[in-house]
């Protein structure tokens, strides 16, 4: 197995947004707002090569949307999906497996390309890998989220044909997306396994990865850089909070007691770290690259 580090940008949100109730007099000081309170944020994906399948883990936002779309999020940088891989010494015609964390527009933007008139998917050889449960909430959102999930980012992929669910465990309470305890790692491929949380959005799923005889978790959006590792540093965006706190507090004491590597699909500064108790409570404590390890 190989791991590629696939870097498809940088955007701006809001800081306020992305720290929730923390205030800016804090956040400010791990990740900068300029004059209009954005923060800048990585488009960062993970590319898996193991056997004979190439799986690439989310694809940033794509470059399909029009030119309002993007003066809302500021795409900027020197990196797309496109150089990344190239750079990787591969084409997107090589991937065999897309794998979708969950369908927030971040995340999944460059599953589907504009060819004229026409949708279509980016990676015509792939399968596109999501989960029924998120994918139900995904096509029929609620208000607060509608704004994440856009119908040309996700519909044209069921239309391909190339749409595959993984079989995830029932939600206790769909309406309040809480789960009874932790579950059991669903199993992907032979050194791939997947978590799902529920707090930021309906069965987001994180990729658990066994590399060089190291435990290595693709954070998503759970927790998006090293910023929110403290407990209290929830998003705004996240559905249900509460379950967020949950969801981190659980995590963060395996996560620690198992020395697992965290991977920030967002965290324009760190890409890796491990964690450490300390008075404060579990921290970053070394921060390094996936290519160091």
């Amino acid at each position: 197995m190989k791991l590629y580090t696939i870097n498809t940008g940088n955007f701006k949100l809001d800081g306020g947004a992305m720290f929730g109730v923390v205030p800016k007099s804090i956040w400010n000081r791990i990740n900068p707002a300029d004059e209009n309170n954005m923060c800048t944020w990585a488009l960062r994906c993970l590319l898996i090569e193991e056997g004979n399948r190439l799986i690439l883990i989310d694809n940033g936002i794509g470059n399909k949307q029009d030119e309002k779309f993007f003066r809302h999020y500021y795409l900027h940088g020197d990196d797309s999906l496109d150089s990344s891989l190239a750079k990787q010494g591969f084409h997107r015609d090589d991937i065999t497996d897309v794998f979708l964390t969950h369908l927030h527009f971040d995340h999944c933007g460059g599953s589907i390309a504009r060819e004229g008139e026409r949708l279509i998917p980016a990676f015509k050889n792939a399968v596109y890998w999501s989960n029924k449960a998120h994918w139900d909430w995904a096509v029929n959102p609620n208000d607060r989220e509608k704004a994440s999930f856009l119908k040309e980012n996700i519909l044209p992929i069921a239309e391909s044909g190339q749409l595959k669910f993984v079989e995830t465990p029932a939600l206790t309470d769909a309406g309040q997306g809480v789960e009874e305890g932790p579950l059991p790692l669903i199993s992907f491929t032979e050194n791939i396994g997947i978590r799902t949380v529920n707090g930021h959005t309906q069965k987001m799923m994180l990729p658990q990865i066994r590399y060089k005889e190291k435990t290595l978790v693709y954070m998503a959006d759970l927790l998006p850089s090293h910023g929110h590792i403290p407990i209290p540093y929830v998003m705004a965006y996240d559905m249900f909070p509460l379950t967020t706190l949950q969801e981190k507090k659980s995590f963060l004491e395996e996560a620690v007691t198992q020395d697992y590597i965290l991977y920030f699909e967002h965290d324009a500064a760190r890409e890796c770290c491990t964690l450490e108790r300390t008075e404060k409570g579990i921290r970053p404590k070394d921060f390094l690259s996936l290519a160091e390890l």
